[in-house]
């Protein structure tokens, strides 16, 4: 039974396979900016972004770095950070803009504050097929609230509906893990 928060993801996977479609719809249920949800699907042994779209063609993030996007693939474990300012992690992905993105200084990307970080597996033979990844991002981490048990819970029950789109499950996955 998934909760009632995750219906509205339920009803956008069985009527469009789009990453963007998902993650818009997670963004509501998570009351976050689009901006500030990632999904990242597991190549061989890297980690692809699929959303945001602007960070699809900047690289991968292999699965044996520090990225917290890597140790949650490697863990299988869900993880929560609200301190995450002090995380000791590669700031790239959040200094890169949209393509057209105003160059000027309220549109600058501002620093995640906030991070949820959960795997995406697939049940049968408990196999990474990607990242879910849900921030808050702000000036101060003291005026951002900080992610609940609660939220951390829905954002996995939403990585085991996420498990059975097309768009995870259309390559060949290492299987160790």
């Amino acid at each position: 039974m998934i909760a009632d928060i995750l219906h509205p993801l339920e009803a956008v996977l069985e009527t469009s396979f789009t990453p963007e479609a998902v993650c818009v719809v997670l963004a509501e249920i998570f009351h976050v900016q689009s901006s500030e949800v990632a999904l990242l699907r597991l190549e061989q042994d890297r980690l692809h972004f699929l959303y945001p779209k602007h960070l699809q063609s900047t690289g991968a993030i292999p699965i044996s770095s520090s990225a917290v996007a890597a140790h949650t693939a490697l863990s299988k474990k869900a993880e929560i950070f609200n301190n995450f300012a002090f995380v000791k992690h590669a700031r790239i992905f959040e200094s890169i803009r949209p393509l057209g993105a105003e160059v000027s200084e309220e549109h600058l990307a501002l620093p995640i504050q906030k991070l949820m970080s959960v795997p995406i597996i697939e049940n049968v033979e408990s196999t990474v097929l990607g990242v879910i990844q849900i921030s808050r991002k702000g000036t101060e981490a003291r005026f951002i609230p900080d992610f609940t048990r609660e939220e951390m819970h829905d954002l996995e029950l939403a990585a085991d509906l996420l498990a059975t789109a097309p768009f995870l499950l259309s390559l060949q996955h290492d299987p160790c893990f």
